[in-house]
């Protein structure tokens, strides 16, 4: 039998991966309370490298402190944080994997309520309903610097490649969008003027990063929120961006109302995988359909042939190997599913073909800023942790809006 093509060698720009399979940036809430790299965080890395995954990208780590997104989020935003980063990636190189540092600002969608976060203009963030004020040119400058800054201690700590994080509602997002960049400098008033900032910032990275790492996008191609960014839009900003530099593409959404617009639930569980998981409120409605950014990149491949990295609910072997077969994209990622499972990449590679354990019950993003990463349907006890955590009102402080802030 020939060789699943999920575990051909692949390459993005100089770096070189043993199989297709990406592990995806996934919050962990796992560093300690001043953005530094702890125990846990290494051993969540290290156990994936071990388990053979093909590219670790990290969570989304802060660059600069106004750009913080969470509590016990990672931090690259100070030179002080470079020997953890060095103990994370040396714990993944000695397994022989690679990881990419995911360079971040969380713009208004900052959920620390003492932060004064950044955004293009004064206006109300979907997802989190923060008002922040219009960054001025100079805070602009400042934050393409913080870029550069956390690109420059990726390279320090060991990363393999640097992923700059566009896409989810983000700083990036924001200067993408016209629903949230009403500016009409340089910086806005056009699509165009739209594309400015997410460039400014490669080129700013790209500046940094030696010939032997590499430098990719997560870029949100499309907003979730109502008469927000359409597709071309997004497309013609991947394809200026492959244009720049960019070494690959990872696709997502833009502006969010939910966090399930960038991480949708229930994705392939039908009534016996409901029932076995105790997800009895889903035993009468129809699954999520898998890859559903699947669309988004195909119309990307049609405008550039840089590498494309497809996240977004690919739950069967059978799903991930027909992607890359008709080149729709060129690696598959995930995220819940390697919470679940770490060692997903060795059971496929031993002719899994089932579909993955991970429901997509986003109870995980759930506890995000409250309890380090897991899965809290595996042992059964978790339920009953969550259900007493929830009951108790554990879950209302770090996800309240923040319209009064």
């Amino acid at each position: 039998m020939a060789e699943s093509v999920l575990f051909q060698p692949g390459r993005i720009g100089p770096v070189e991966t043993t199989n297709r399979i990406v592990r995806a940036g996934t919050s962990e809430t796992a560093s300690g309370d001043g953005g530094e790299i702890t125990d846990n965080l290494v051993e969540i890395y290290e156990n994936l490298a071990r388990n053979r995954v093909g590219l670790i990208l990290s969570g989304h780590m802060f660059c600069h402190p106004r750009g913080r997104y969470a509590t016990r989020q990672t931090g690259i935003h100070d030179d002080a944080m470079v020997p953890g980063l060095t103990r994370l990636t040396s714990a993944v190189h000695r397994h022989g994997g690679k990881v990419f540092a995911q360079l971040a600002h969380a713009g208004s969608q900052s959920r620390v309520p003492e932060n004064r976060p950044l955004a293009p203009s004064p206006v109300p963030n979907a997802l989190t309903g923060r008002m922040v004020e219009a960054a001025t040119a100079a805070e602009i400058a400042e934050v393409i610097e913080a870029f550069a800054a956390g690109a420059r201690r990726a390279v320090r700590a060991g990363f393999d490649g640097v992923h700059v994080h566009a896409a989810n509602g983000y700083l990036i997002s924001e200067f993408s969008s016209a629903l949230t960049n009403r500016r009409e400098d340089e910086w806005g008033g056009t699509a165009r003027a739209r594309d400015r900032f997410v460039l400014e910032v490669l080129k700013a990275v790209r500046r940094e990063v030696p010939a032997g790492m590499a430098v990719t996008v997560k870029l949100g191609l499309q907003d979730a929120v109502p008469g927000g960014m359409a597709l071309d839009e997004g497309v013609r900003r991947g394809e200026a961006l492959a244009a720049a530099g960019a070494d690959a593409i990872e696709v997502s959404c833009n502006a969010m109302r939910l966090p399930s617009d960038s991480a949708k639930e229930y994705v392939a569980v039908g009534p016996g995988r409901a029932l076995r998981d105790l997800l009895l409120h889903r035993l009468l409605s129809a699954p999520h359909p898998e890859a559903y950014f699947l669309p988004a990149a195909r119309e990307l491949r049609k405008r550039t042939r840089v590498p494309i990295i497809l996240v977004g609910g690919m739950r069967l072997p059978t799903t991930m190997e027909t992607i890359l077969e008709r080149g729709e994209a060129d690696f598959v990622a995930m995220a819940r599913p390697f919470i679940r499972e770490p060692d997903l990449v060795v059971k496929l590679a031993q002719g899994r073909r089932g579909p993955v354990e991970c429901t997509s019950c986003n109870l995980c993003l759930m506890h995000e800023s409250h309890h380090s990463l897991r899965c809290w349907r595996v042992p059964r006890r978790r339920l009953l942790e969550h259900a007493i955590f929830r009951l108790r009102g554990g879950l209302r402080e770090a996800h309240r809006p923040h319209s009064s802030r």
